[in-house]
């Protein structure tokens, strides 16, 4: 049986034809990347998560000296999330990175996760990875892992 999966999502050419509250998470994102530990691959990434209050959350990657043990930008946001305000769902999440000559994609760990949190908090999570000029939206984090872990 063949089946067809299909990916719907918005590209902008220029940050500037965005709407005003996705550029603010970008813009916010871009701010937490000066917060990252990077002192490995110097790749600073951050994330703004938007939450169901207005409420704007960031995190920042952290690497270690011992490898794996470092933590992306959006599993770092999203466990502070969890520990701190779960009852307030996050309704979009921006991730920008320095140097951002590319628009910045989530890894696989943090795809799972995203998936996790928007299936837990029954609600859409929107994810914004921008690069220097453009920036790619999905609506939902699930669209970035069709084909997800389940227990």
């Amino acid at each position: 049986m063949e089946k067809n999966l299909t990916l719907e999502y918005r590209h902008y050419n220029s940050l500037e034809t965005m709407p005003a509250e996705e550029r603010e998470l970008v813009e916010e994102a871009r701010k937490a990347t000066q917060k990252a530990i990077a002192d490995y691959s110097h790749f600073h990434v951050g994330a703004a998560a938007r939450l169901e209050s207005g409420a704007i959350i960031t995190g920042s990657n952290i690497e270690s000296e011992v490898y794996p043990a470092g933590l992306c930008a959006e599993r770092t946001l999203l466990y502070h999330h969890q520990a701190t305000c779960p009852n307030d769902r996050i309704v979009a999440l921006a991730i920008a990175s320095d140097p951002s000559h590319r628009e910045c994609y989530p890894c696989g760990q943090c795809r799972q996760v995203l998936h996790d949190v928007e299936k837990r908090q029954g609600l859409d999570l929107k994810v914004i990875m921008s690069g220097a000029d453009s920036a790619t939206v999905v609506e939902r984090a699930s669209d970035l892992l069709p084909f997800t872990f389940s227990l």
